[in-house]
C-alpha cells in the first residue's frame, strides 16, 4: 500500500475535504496549495499524478492528531492540572457519597 493509498483512505474515513486537508498541515506549519493535494489523488496513471513523499504524510498524520485531540499541553502544567483535577474531582464525589441517604433494608419478617 503506498502513501497515496493511505492519504485517500485517511481522507474518505474522516470525511475531509481539500481546504480542511490544507487547514491541517499548516496546524503543523506545513503549506501545500490545493493544486499540489489533488495530485496525490489522482489516479496512477494520469499525468498529474504525484507521489505522496513520507514528510508529507507524517505531517498530515501530526496534523490529524492536533485537529482531533486539540493542542499538547505544555509538560509542567500537564502534571499539575491533572493532579488538581483528579483531586477536586475525587473530593466532589466523596462529599455526594457521603450526604446522600442509604436506603434501609427491606425484611420480610
Amino acid at each position: 500500500m503506498t502513501n497515496n493509498d493511505i492519504f485517500k483512505k485517511l481522507r474518505v474515513a474522516h470525511k475531509l475535504r481539500d481546504d480542511d486537508i490544507i487547514k491541517i498541515l499548516e496546524l503543523v506549519d506545513f503549506r501545500v496549495s490545493k493544486s499540489e493535494l489533488n495530485a496525490f489523488f489522482r489516479r496512477e496513471d494520469h499525468p498529474n499524478y504525484v507521489e505522496c513523499g513520507d514528510q508529507i504524510l507524517r505531517n498530515f498524520l501530526n496534523g490529524l492528531i492536533i485537529h482531533l485531540r486539540g493542542p499538547m499541553p505544555k509538560k509542567g502544567e500537564t502534571s499539575k492540572n491533572n493532579i488538581a483535577n483528579k483531586i477536586k474531582s475525587t473530593s466532589k464525589n466523596n462529599k455526594k457519597n457521603f450526604n446522600k441517604p442509604r436506603d434501609k433494608k427491606k425484611s420480610d419478617d
